[in-house]
Order: C-alpha cells, then sequence, then structure tokens
C-alpha cells in the first residue's frame, strides 16, 4: 500500500512512499497519483526531467504559485527544502532528505510534494535524474532563489566543492529577500 506522511519538519510538505509491484520480469511502480495529497490544490500539468552529473547543486527555488512533486528514477539526490512562508508554522525550519538508490544497490522510490513558498534544492549525490511535476505552466516571473549556503538556512547538502549555476551562487539570502516576494503561508499570489 503507498503510504503519505506530513514531512515532520516543513508543514504541507508530503512523502510518498509507493507500493511496488514486482514479479521475474521486474517491477511496475505508480510515481504520482492525483489522490495521495488531497491538500495539493490544484492539478499537475507540466512534467520536467533534469539529468545531473555527481556534485551538481540545485536551488535554493522557490515559487509563489507553483507547486513541485519530485521523484528521482536513477541516481542519488540529497533534497534540502526550507520554509519561506511568513505566517508559517515551521517558517525557518530546513529539511533534509534522500531520494533515488540507495547503498544497497536498491532504490527507496519515494517523491516528495514541495507546495508554493517552500524553497527547494537538491545535491546530485550520484549521477542522476530527476522528474518533477508541477501544477503551473513555466513563469519566469515565479522564479525565485535564496542563496544555497545561507548560514541562516544551514543546509548539509552532502558534497564538497559544489558545481553550481551562476544564477544560485548570486541568489540573496534569507535576510536579504525582497518583502514583495517573500511568499505567505496560505496564500498563493
Amino acid at each position: 500500500m503507498t503510504t503519505v506522511t506530513e514531512s515532520p519538519v516543513i508543514a504541507g510538505v508530503y512523502i510518498v512512499e509507493p507500493k511496488i509491484f514486482g514479479d521475474a520480469r521486474g517491477q511496475f511502480i505508480e510515481t504520482y497519483r492525483r489522490e495521495w495529497i488531497p491538500q495539493a490544490s490544484r492539478e499537475m500539468i507540466q512534467a520536467n526531467r533534469a539529468d545531473r552529473q555527481a556534485g551538481c547543486i540545485v536551488g535554493l527555488h522557490y515559487h509563489l504559485h507553483q507547486a513541485d512533486y519530485w521523484y528521482v528514477p536513477y541516481g542519488r539526490a540529497r533534497v534540502v527544502l526550507h520554509d519561506l512562508r511568513e505566517g508559517s508554522p515551521t517558517d525557518g525550519a530546513t529539511y533534509c532528505t534522500e531520494l533515488g538508490a540507495t547503498a544497497d544497490g536498491g532504490h527507496d522510490h519515494r517523491g516528495i510534494y514541495i507546495p508554493p513558498g517552500v524553497a527547494h534544492g537538491f545535491a546530485s549525490l550520484t549521477d542522476m535524474t530527476i522528474t518533477y511535476l508541477v501544477d503551473g505552466y513555466h513563469n519566469p516571473g515565479d522564479e525565485l532563489g535564496v542563496l544555497w549556503n545561507d548560514p541562516a538556512i544551514a543546509a548539509d547538502w552532502g558534497v564538497t566543492d559544489p558545481i553550481l549555476s551562476g544564477r544560485d551562487e548570486t541568489n540573496p539570502t534569507r535576510a536579504d529577500l525582497d518583502p514583495a516576494v517573500r511568499p505567505r503561508y496560505g496564500l498563493r499570489f
């Protein structure tokens, strides 16, 4: 049976552990169902895929309008989430978890739902692929970020000498976020 649990650290983040069906031919896994996360207010409407080499950090990014659902079908990722939502019961909390391949050669097949206003990023602990569903079409005006190594966030990325994009190297710290783009709990702009 698929289990869905709310993060013990950040309100509105859900971890999905899907049921795995397998036999001698291989396995089948439903990686996402809308009904698993009834708290999500909108339907996922776009799917994306990113491939990263080991040692990359992507993020921290956030959106005012968009939720994400992440799944790592290949490799291993350290996921870092930070609650930026003003008024949230978990405002300022940072949560780290790993998705994908396991040390014993298996795969955990977990997915993670990330609501608007929660900053999100990942480090590629191995070469990896991440797929993510979103509930809004790409909107450059809703692509916001906070500095990946902000001491106020205190993220443990699990990599040394990370490979970063120019954008991720120059995002503002949490303290320097423009109040006009600071997310508010329970509100989509």
